[in-house]
């Protein structure tokens, strides 16, 4: 990621401002992190699935209680 002064006036903070948004915008620390160590395909997929399978049981939780305070 490339960052230049805009203006001759800009300040060093506002710089740092600029840099660090677009940081968060690409997601770069996301993908540092995740390639500071090696993870096997199968961990990836293993990790996946317990994911998927909490994201479920929460939404079906969610679900009960929203259907039983009515």
């Amino acid at each position: 990621m490339k960052i230049e002064k805009k203006h001759r006036s800009e300040s060093f903070e506002s710089m740092m401002r600029r840099f660090k948004k677009g940081c968060e915008k690409t997601d770069v620390l996301n993908e540092v992190k995740k390639r500071e160590h090696f993870e096997k395909p199968s961990m990836t997929r293993r990790i996946s699935r317990k994911m998927a399978v909490k994201k479920e049981l929460r939404r079906q939780t969610d679900q009960r209680v929203s259907r039983f305070s009515s």
